[in-house]
């Protein structure tokens, strides 16, 4: 299937960036500026002050929540002043903590690895951000942000339909690559959305903001959802229940502090000694178990996805295959996708139609709470959320 690279903000156009203070959204607005865009900067407003402030005696990374907010906004705020740029922030600050703070917490509490960014940019960038936008009625053609991949639309039908929605693929910059986190976000919303850093290179994108004089091309990126300094402290609203560490025959090997600081792969911090290296296998929420094995035994076949978005709600009928990313950090692998039919072993509860995920060559450890994101021609059909693997 052939695709048509939907066309970036023109001369004229009013286009609102949501900037958080980094290189990437920074030059955007800049680029759109200067190309003579009407420009509007946002800033969503994430941090609560519920978790103390940390004083570590050394930098730490950046990340998106935390208590740097307030220097980032100013930071925003100052950029667009000196460029003329209208400026705003959105509170979005209780919509983020019941829907991603609060998920990721009980999904790690049911022995799942949660995906924040992805649930993020769904509901709250992509969400609440642009509710805070409409309820100040502030009208625009085009929101943009920094995020590397292109907003495309198929030359003809999907899977045999009439729809040819805006969809999301890959941007130059593969090394870059964000798609991942932005599988979910709904095709009507994305036919507002524009990527302007689609075709160009980081490297490039540094040093035009360099040129510029930008104070954003020297500030370190926001590499995680929060600070590991401050994961501990998101989890002690409630104590952690201790419990057994096993291996894959049940012999205890060990114990575990808490289900919520363990995930599927995991190596470092397990604080068991053997004769050979052993990783997370899986976590057994409902009995407070955590199954180690070795390197090899964390293969899967397949896997069991539900809670699926499909491009434009094209939901296909027949088995097809696709190359599918398992977390972000996963290259595409080929598999065939095809609906699973629970038979009556199956006890488990779906949300919507499950798909079973079958790989040519086994993937490494699959975590269940992360996403399978399905690919063709580089270009994301749609995805759902691990539950299982076979």
């Amino acid at each position: 299937m052939t695709y048509t690279m939907q066309k970036i903000p023109e001369k004229g156009d009013t286009v609102v960036v949501g900037m958080s203070g980094g290189v990437d959204s920074t030059l955007t607005a800049l680029m759109l500026a200067k190309k003579g865009c009407k420009v509007i900067g946002a800033t969503m407003s994430l941090w609560d002050g519920s978790l103390p402030e940390i004083k570590t005696g050394k930098k730490m990374r950046e990340s998106c929540f935390g208590p740097g907010e307030e220097e980032n906004i100013e930071e925003c705020r100052q950029f667009c002043k000196a460029h003329g740029i209208e400026y705003y922030v959105i509170d979005v600050k209780e919509t983020y903590k019941q829907e991603i703070l609060e998920y990721f917490k009980r999904e790690y509490r049911s022995g799942r690895t949660p995906n924040p960014c992805i649930r993020c940019n769904m509901l709250i960038k992509f969400g609440a951000l642009l509710a805070g936008l409409e309820n100040l009625n502030i009208k625009y053609d085009y929101f943009c942000t920094g995020h590397y991949a292109k907003i495309v639309r198929p030359d003809s039908g999907l899977f045999g339909t009439d729809k040819r929605p805006c969809m999301i693929a890959g941007a130059e910059d593969v090394s870059k690559d964000q798609t991942y986190f932005l599988y979910r976000v709904p095709s009507d919303t994305l036919e507002k959305v524009r990527f302007p850093l689609a075709t160009m290179k980081k490297a490039d994108v540094i040093k035009l903001a360099q040129e510029a004089g930008l104070d954003a091309a020297n500030r370190e990126e926001s590499q995680d959802f929060i600070g590991e300094e401050y994961f501990d402290l998101i989890f002690a609203d409630k104590p952690s229940v201790p419990g057994d560490i096993i291996d894959l025959d049940g012999h205890v090997i060990g114990r575990h502090r808490g289900i919520e600081h363990y995930t599927v792969g995991q190596r470092r911090g397990l604080g068991v000694a053997l004769s050979y290296p052993v990783y997370v296998h899986s976590i057994d929420a409902k009995n407070n178990l955590v199954v180690l094995a070795p390197n090899e035994a964390l293969n899967s076949k397949s896997l069991i996805a539900d809670d699926f978005v499909w491009a434009g709600g094209a939901e296909p009928e027949e088995a097809f295959d696709a190359m599918v990313k398992i977390r972000l950090a996963s290259k595409p692998a080929p598999a065939i996708i095809e609906k699973y039919v629970k038979d009556e072993n199956d006890k488990n509860e779906y949300k919507g139609q499950p798909w079973k995920v079958t790989f040519v060559e086994p993937q490494r450890a699959v975590a269940p709470g992360q996403s399978a994101v399905l690919y063709k021609d580089g270009v994301i059909l749609g995805g759902g959320v691990i539950y299982r693997t076979i």
